[in-house]
């Protein structure tokens, strides 16, 4: 079971939306190289220009490895450029799951 998670807000730049979205998407292909990465979601909320990372690993090295990661720096990069505000991280333990 996977026991840590992070959970990223995004708040797009205006016009961006389309950008932001493709940079998920490419987010999943990257995620498929982190080992340590369990389960890795690119989320659009029902608010526009609302979006979020929710990524899964079973231990605290994969998840402290990933913030190191090639993923984790591409998103930081584009941060100024597709993002409103910077991207909020919030470190999670999973208690739970199905």
């Amino acid at each position: 079971m996977a026991k840590f998670a992070f959970f990223v807000e995004l708040k797009a730049n205006r016009g961006k939306e389309a950008e932001v979205e493709a940079f998920l998407k490419q987010g999943a292909a990257m995620a498929k190289a982190e080992a340590g990465i369990a389960a890795w979601y690119g989320l659009k909320e029902e608010e526009p220009g609302r979006y979020g990372i929710i990524d899964t690993f079973n231990d605290e090295v994969g998840r402290d490895a990933h913030l190191n990661g090639e993923l984790a720096k591409v998103l930081f990069a584009k941060a100024g450029e597709l993002f409103s505000e910077a991207p909020k991280v919030h470190r999670l333990h999973v208690i739970a799951q199905k």
